[in-house]
């Protein structure tokens, strides 16, 4: 990265204005020696550009991104994800932490939801993205509690690529809980941001987020959100995007599921098995590598509508459930190894209601 690029980046400009730049005068260098000799552009952003280079601010921000090992990519640049170039206010620069090539190699599906979500929440987004990485397909959240976290943390588990598109500079870690999550990211995925390094979690960042998080995706999945959840916003921008977006219909008594219902009510493609995210993306579903499908989905939705936190024989879940003995059997003793239920003496099962 020259000192043309980093005075581009530290230039107080829009992305807007920077993107039109680019693209009219192709490389910064080129875009410095206009301040000097010509009149065509605007007066206020010559007098920004004539009077912003300072080699120590420069040198400045050069070695704090060493000292943090942060890595950068501009728009020029072959590794910037393509998808992002269509934004009119796409930004000049990504930080990013981990390997962002793979935004390109693949398709990309974005998991988000609400931060207060529920067990049944978490358990469909384990079951969407445990078939994903089977398939090879990104998966792309903006590590916030709740549904971010469980998509990236099923992503880890089952050896997948998931990219985290951050509402803060790419070294500020929000929630402070995820820093391990933060890490294994690092490791097998990708950390991205457009925000300056140090950016504290400012909420007003958050819906400028989405919009990468939307864009940089072949389908947008909410998972569960209430009627004012933030999630709405990135469908919003997708839609806007034209983008395709599909939501996991939920209980009519849940807060977690009226925004998502009411999406689907609107117009949004209901999620109903994993099968329908590859029919919407194109992707042959049975001819993919992957094991035999199984659609846990709705299965596991059938086991948990049942339980509760009052003990229940096994009798009772088949005759509720009309799921076949064996295959329930394999079930619950799946949910058991995820400690999300627990068997008792004389075949009774509970929910446990812990949340992630």
């Amino acid at each position: 990265m020259t000192d043309y690029d980093i005075w581009f980046i530290l230039l107080k400009l829009s992305n807007k204005i920077k993107l039109n730049l680019i693209k009219n005068y192709k490389n910064t260098e080129e875009i410095y020696k206009l301040s000097f000799t010509t009149n065509n552009l605007h007066a206020n952003i010559k007098e920004v550009l004539y009077n912003s280079f300072n080699k120590e601010s420069i040198n400045d921000f050069r070695i704090k991104l060493q000292k943090l090992d942060i890595k950068t990519v501009t728009f020029n640049e072959k590794l910037y994800p393509e998808k992002l170039r269509l934004l009119e206010d796409a930004p000049f620069i990504l930080y990013y932490k981990g390997n962002i090539a793979k935004l390109n190699d693949c398709k990309n599906i974005s998991i988000i939801g609400s931060r207060k979500c529920t067990r049944y929440g978490i358990d469909v987004t384990s079951t969407i993205v445990k078939e994903l990485c089977k398939h090879n397909i990104n998966v792309i959240s903006g590590l916030a509690r709740g549904i971010d976290t469980a998509a990236h943390k099923a992503s880890i588990t089952n050896s997948g690529y998931t990219c985290a598109v951050l509402g803060s500079g790419i070294d500020v870690i929000y929630p402070r809980e995820n820093k391990c999550i933060y890490n294994e990211i690092h490791n097998s995925g990708c950390i991205i941001s457009e925000f300056d390094p140090g950016t504290p979690p400012l909420a007003y960042n958050f819906p400028i987020r989405n919009r990468i998080i939307s864009i940089l995706s072949d389908l947008v999945i909410i998972v569960e959100a209430d009627i004012k959840s933030g999630s709405l916003i990135t469908a919003s921008l997708a839609l806007e995007q034209g983008k395709d977006v599909m939501a996991v219909p939920g209980s009519l008594f849940s807060n977690q599921s009226k925004g998502t219902n009411k999406l689907i009510k609107d117009g949004a493609y209901p999620l109903t098995e994993v099968e329908d995210i590859f029919n919407l993306v194109g992707i042959d579903f049975n001819q993919c590598e992957s094991i035999t499908y199984r659609s846990e989905l709705n299965e596991n939705h059938k086991i948990f509508s049942v339980l509760s936190d009052a003990p229940m024989h096994i009798d009772d879940i088949i005759r509720r459930t009309n799921i076949d003995i064996k295959q329930l059997y394999e079930l619950l003793f799946e949910l058991q190894l995820k400690e999300e239920i627990l068997c008792l003496s004389g075949n009774y099962y509970v929910r446990i209601n812990n949340k992630i």
